[in-house]
């Protein structure tokens, strides 16, 4: 990377309202002179930068979807209990009663339990263990096919329930999604630091 790519990367961080500040909080950026370039120093220090921001931003994110995860994962328990202590009067259970059990239905509930907490673990433990993600998007497959093969026997098809087939499935999805783009910013930032130079003054 030149150094005129370093110095547009240093001016547009100091921009962002999330590095402005006094120089005592610790965010403050090597001021650079655009009449020069860069010591080694001061790439180092723009480098760690980069490296805490992104820090930060995957710690949110994962934990954002993962928190949504949670929440539905804590639906689903308290879908099976209410199947487990009070079968079928759960609306979205009562339209598959003439098809099957009622254990099979919780069967399949926990099924989806499992798919959101393998998700939540690949999502969790960084792209290392994106292999998760991958085992939680093979079940969530397998749900689909089971609740759609059902939801097409019925004499009406229920678009109310559509998210019965597809919401484990989609929340493994969308959690590979979100693991692979944060992976992509973690790389850039170490190709950022794999491009700096040693500057030897004139």
């Amino acid at each position: 990377m030149n150094d005129v790519t370093m110095k547009r990367l240093a001016r547009k961080l100091r921009k962002s309202p999330r590095w402005r500040g006094s120089d005592d909080d610790g965010l403050s950026l090597p001021r650079v002179d655009d009449a020069r370039p860069m010591d080694t120093h001061e790439q180092e220090e723009l480098v760690r930068s980069f490296k805490k921001a992104e820090a930060e931003l995957s710690r949110l994110w994962r934990g954002v979807f993962a928190g949504f995860l949670c929440c539905f994962s804590a639906f689903l328990i308290y879908s099976i209990y209410q199947q487990a202590i009070y079968p079928w009067e759960l609306r979205y259970h009562a339209y598959f009663m003439e098809y099957i059990d009622s254990h099979v239905v919780i069967f399949a509930d926990c099924m989806a339990v499992l798919a959101c907490s393998l998700a939540i673990v690949g999502l969790l433990q960084s792209s290392q263990h994106r292999q998760w993600i991958w085992y939680s998007c093979v079940v969530g497959t397998i749900l689909s096919f089971f609740w759609l093969y059902y939801m097409i026997r019925m004499p009406k098809f229920r678009w109310d329930i559509i998210w019965l087939p597809f919401a484990p499935l989609s929340g493994a999805g969308i959690c590979l999604y979100v693991d692979h783009l944060l992976k992509e910013s973690s790389e850039e930032v170490c190709k950022l630091q794999s491009y700096m130079y040693a500057y030897k003054a004139n």
